[in-house]
C-alpha cells in the first residue's frame, strides 16, 4: 500500500497538513539532506547507546550495577530502539513522495515515537529523585533490590505506552483522491475525549516529568555545594557533584531539543480553521531534533563521567586483547602445522659424519662411533681396512670396559713394579 503519513482530521484531508509523523517533502535539496542527516544520525547514536549498554553491563559483572545506572541503561535501551524502529522509516519517507507500508506501521508509527520519548523523560524524573538522594549522603550506599529496579523500568514503559493509544486507535490507512494517506480520523463521538488528550498528553509527558527533575535537581545541586570536614566525605561530594552535573546536562538538552516539537503539536491542534499551518520546515526540524537527542545523550555520558571514560577504557582494552590473543593463537597453529612449514626429510646412509647420531657409551659420556663412521662410506671403499685391524675395532666395541684409555701407561707400569720390588724385599 502506497502511503503519505500524516495525522490530520478527515475533515480536512484536503487541506494536507503533515504534523507528528512522517512528512514527505516537496523542498527539492531536503529530500537528500534530511533522510542523509537521518542516516548519520541513526548510525552514530547506534555506535554510542551500544557502546554505553555495553559499558553498563561490564560494570555490572565487577560489582552490583546501581539504581541510577541501571536507569541510564533504560535510556539508552529507549533511544537504540527509536534509531532502530523509526529513523529507518522516516529517512525513507522524507526521501520519497510516497511510501509502501502496511496498515501496522500506519497506526504505530507516532505511537512508537512518543512511547520511546515518554520513557525517557519519565526515567529522567525518577534520575532526579535518586540523584539527590545520593547527593544528601554520598557516603551511604543505596542497596535497591534487584526487582524493585526492574519494576520501576517496566512501570515506565507500561506508563508510557498506554498514554499515547489514541493516537493508534484513531490513526488508519483512507483514500484520499489518487493516493492513500495515513490519516488520524477521529469519530464525532470522541471528539471532546481527543480534546482532553491534546491538553493533557503534554502536560504528562513533558512539562510534570521535567517540573519535578528540575525541582530535585536544584536541590541535589545545592547539596553537593557544602563543603564535608572529612577528606573521604570532600572526595564524595565532588563525585556526587559530577555526577548531578552530567544528568543536569542530559535534562536540559532533552527538555530544549524537545520544546519544537511539542510547539509544533499545539500550533497543528490549537490552530484556527483559517489560521496558517505550522511550516513544512518547522516540522521537520523538530522531529530531526528529537530524534538527534540519542545520538548527543551517549557522548554527555562518556565525555562527562569518570566512571564511563574507565568503563570505556576497559572495554576497549578486552576487545583488542581478544583480538590479539586470536591472531596470536593463528599463528601458533600455523607453526605447529607439520605439513606448511617442516617437510620430512628421509634419511640418507651416505650422509656426512656430521649428521651422524651419537651413541652413549658405558661411562655415560656420548661419542661418536668410528666404526659407523668409517665403514661403509666412500673412502673406506677406496682404502680397503685389513682384517685384523676390523677384527681390532669389533672387538673394542664388543668390550668397552676392557679397554685402558690412559694416555701415559708407562708410567702406572714404572709404578706398579717398583711397589712390587718394595714388596719382596719386604
Amino acid at each position: 500500500m502506497e502511503t503519505n503519513f500524516s495525522t490530520v482530521d478527515s475533515s480536512l484531508s484536503k487541506q494536507t497538513l503533515y504534523a507528528l509523523g512522517f512528512q514527505p517533502l516537496d523542498l527539492g535539496e531536503w529530500t537528500f539532506i534530511t533522510p542523509t542527516l537521518l542516516v548519520l544520525i541513526c548510525l552514530l547514536g547506534l555506535a554510542g547507546n551500544l557502546c554505553v549498554i555495553s559499558i553498563l553491563l561490564h560494570n555490572s559483572r565487577k560489582a552490583k550495577p546501581s539504581f541510577i545506572n541501571s536507569l541510564i541503561l533504560n535510556l539508552s535501551v529507549s533511544d537504540v530502539m527509536l534509531l532502530m524502529f523509526s529513523v529507518p522509516f522516516r529517512a525513507a519517507a522524507y526521501s520519497k513522495s510516497t511510501l509502501t507500508v502496511g496498515w501496522f506501521v500506519c497506526r504505530t508509527a507516532d505511537w512508537f515515537t512518543h512511547t520511546c520519548m515518554s520513557v525517557k523523560s519519565f526515567t529522567m524524573a525518577i534520575i532526579a529523585r535518586y540523584c539527590f538522594i545520593y547527593a544528601s549522603n554520598p557516603a551511604k550506599q543505596m542497596t535497591i533490590p534487584q526487582v524493585t529496579i526492574c519494576a520501576v523500568m517496566f512501570s515506565t514503559w507500561v506508563v508510557a505506552s498506554v498514554l499515547p493509544l489514541p493516537e493508534c486507535f484513531f490513526t488508519d490507512a483512507k483514500q484520499n483522491y489518487s493516493s492513500v494517506v495515513c490519516l488520524l480520523s477521529i469519530p464525532p463521538q470522541a471528539q471532546e475525549m481527543m480534546a482532553i488528550f491534546i491538553k493533557l498528553y503534554p502536560l504528562f509527558v513533558y512539562f510534570i516529568p521535567f517540573t519535578i527533575a528540575f525541582f530535585y535537581f536544584r536541590r541535589a545541586y545545592s547539596q553537593c555545594q557544602r563543603r564535608g570536614t572529612k577528606t573521604q566525605n570532600l572526595r564524595n561530594q565532588m563525585r556526587s557533584r559530577r555526577l548531578t552535573i552530567m544528568l543536569l546536562s542530559v535534562t536540559v538538552t532533552f527538555c530544549i531539543m524537545w520544546l519544537p516539537d511539542w510547539i509544533s503539536w499545539f500550533w497543528f491542534w490549537h490552530q484556527p480553521l483559517i489560521g496558517p499551518a505550522p511550516p513544512q520546515a518547522f516540522i521537520t526540524l523538530a522531529q530531526v531534533l528529537i530524534l538527534s537527542l540519542s545520538c548527543i545523550n551517549p557522548f554527555i555520558f562518556l565525555v562527562m563521567s569518570e566512571e564511563f571514560k574507565e568503563g570505556f577504557k576497559d572495554v576497549w582494552k578486552r576487545i583488542t586483547s581478544k583480538k590479539s590473543l586470536d591472531a596470536k593463537d593463528k599463528d601458533e597453529d600455523d607453526v605447529k602445522d607439520p605439513g606448511a612449514l617442516t617437510p620430512e626429510v628421509a634419511p640418507d646412509s651416505t650422509s656426512s659424519p656430521d649428521l651422524v647420531p651419537e651413541h652413549p657409551t658405558t661411562n655415560g659420556s656420548i661419542e661418536q662411533s668410528c666404526s659407523q663412521q668409517n665403514f661403509g662410506s666412500q673412502d673406506s671403499k677406496e682404502n680397503p681396512v685389513l682384517p685384523d685391524v676390523e677384527q681390532f675395532w669389533h672387538e673394542r666395541e664388543a668390550n668397552p670396559s676392557d679397554q685402558n684409555n690412559d694416555p701415559t701407561p708407562w708410567e702406572h707400569e714404572e709404578g706398579t713394579a717398583a711397589s712390587v720390588k718394595s714388596g719382596t724385599q719386604m
